[in-house]
């Protein structure tokens, strides 16, 4: 048995999926599974890298406990955060997580040398706070770009540490507001005009190519070799992989952040996209996913914490279905990206406090009236009407989110797989390894694999 091994590693946490193919359909097995989230230190917030990648080679040694050794292992995580490595190789500074402040004070600084409406016509990533490309003005700021010999996005730098080997990979390449949409390469410009050292940023690299075998420090950690072959390291990217779209309809990737696009052969940079909010990501083959970032299930993940978890997430949607309420709020309004308690800041919204229930209702239909207007957004900026919408991700097991979604948007609802960015991962291992003859072959295996729904 030929097995593929996806670190798939979330905001909040991470899991190892091991994969196979038996009879024509994908077997997957969930092996390990770790928590994960940032440490404030000084009042900046960071991700813990050295822990995140003990944890990766805690979960290489479970698949040799279990005697399912893989032959290919790949990492995929969010986009736009990042490493910077000296001559040593070794971090510069602690690896600051998205949600931290910082940019605050760069942003402006960023656009005065490149207007925004200049940066979206060159690399059609819309607007957002943590986009790489305010991130690393700080670290110019400081000094430490002069410092630098590497710059590594997260699941690179985890591929590195697992091999030696340091590759840049195309779709969570595009994620830092740095790549050329038209050429697919770093923009030497907008890198000279803002002071970057292009030494820094080396020749993207295509997912299912090969990075190399576990380093021989690894394999002896984990007691055997593997080859690391690149999936779409973003980890949209790689969920949408997983949707078994056939006919160019649009998705959304349902979890911490919905991204609600579609597929697109070239970048749509027009003045229509810019204004509502549309970016166009990588995906494989050079293609680009014409998205949205919306809120999220972050929204009622922070609810929940705040109730110190006394409920299930599946309690909180029959409460949310027996509580209905008028109000609701704009999900997308950066009040709700960070605030110290998201229970007081919807109330402080919506100016009413609520039941338990009837704030999961306040959100869940906040959320689909969101994907409502993105949806109608997207037909406007590719002048196409869209039947269907694939809903992928944790997310997808909503089942009274999935209704009200349906019910706001009057589009027929495909769910699953729930599991789509790890099962994205093990599609671009596969092909790369010669298992799988293509993402097409890929989707149609994932039709025939997974609990694929009609709401």
């Amino acid at each position: 048995m030929q097995y593929h091994l996806a670190i798939d590693i979330g905001a909040s946490s991470g899991r190892h999926i091991l994969a196979w193919l038996e009879e024509g359909k994908m077997q997957t097995q969930e092996i390990y599974r770790f928590s994960n989230q940032p440490t404030e230190i000084d009042g900046s917030l960071f991700w813990d890298t050295d822990r995140l990648f003990q944890e990766i080679v805690n979960g290489l040694k479970r698949a040799k406990e279990l005697g399912k050794i893989p032959v290919s292992v790949g990492v995929d995580t969010w986009g736009v955060d990042y490493v910077l490595l000296d001559k040593e190789d070794k971090p510069l500074r602690k690896t600051y997580c998205y949600r931290d402040s910082r940019t605050e004070r760069t942003i402006n600084k960023v656009h005065q040398i490149i207007p925004f409406g200049e940066l979206f016509a060159k690399t059609g990533i819309q607007f957002a706070a943590f986009n790489t490309i305010y991130q690393l003005y700080d670290d110019k700021e400081k000094g430490l770009l002069d410092k630098a010999e590497s710059l590594l996005m997260l699941p690179d730098y985890f591929h590195f540490r697992l091999t030696g080997v340091k590759k840049q990979e195309y779709t969570n390449a595009t994620t830092t507001g740095l790549v050329d949409s038209s050429t697919r390469t770093w923009s030497g410009e907008i890198l000279k005009k803002l002071g970057y050292k292009a030494s820094l940023f080396t020749p993207l690299t295509a997912p299912s190519s090969a990075v190399g075998e576990l380093s021989k420090e690894v394999r002896e950690i984990v007691g055997y070799n593997a080859q690391v072959i690149l999936p779409a390291t973003h980890d949209t990217a790689s969920a949408v992989l997983a949707a078994p779209i056939f006919d160019n309809s649009p998705y959304i990737s349902s979890g911490t952040w919905s991204l609600l696009g579609v597929e697109q052969p070239l970048a749509l940079t027009s003045d229509t996209a810019k204004e509502l909010g549309y970016s166009n990501e990588g995906s494989v083959h050079g293609n680009y996913r014409l998205q949205k970032n919306i809120m999220g299930l972050w929204i009622i993940q922070q609810f929940r914490k705040e109730l110190e978890k006394e409920y299930s997430f599946a309690e909180l949607a029959d409460m949310a279905r027996n509580s209905p309420v008028p109000e609701v709020f704009d999900v997308n309004d950066g009040r709700f990206f960070a605030p110290k308690s998201m229970k007081e800041e919807i109330y402080s919204a919506i100016g009413k406090t609520l039941s338990v229930g009837e704030t999961a209702h306040c959100i869940y239909q906040s959320l689909a009236i969101s994907y409502d207007k993105s949806i109608r957004d997207l037909q406007q900026i590719t002048g196409k009407k869209y039947d269907t919408l694939h809903i992928i991700g944790g997310g997808s097991q909503n089942t009274f989110l999935n209704e009200l979604t349906k019910e706001k948007t009057g589009k027929r609802i495909i769910t699953g797989p729930a599991e789509g960015t790890a099962i994205g991962n093990l599609i671009m291992q596969m092909v790369g390894a010669g298992a799988c003859a293509s993402v097409l072959e890929g989707r149609k295996i994932v039709k025939n694999s997974f609990d694929i729904k009609e709401v």
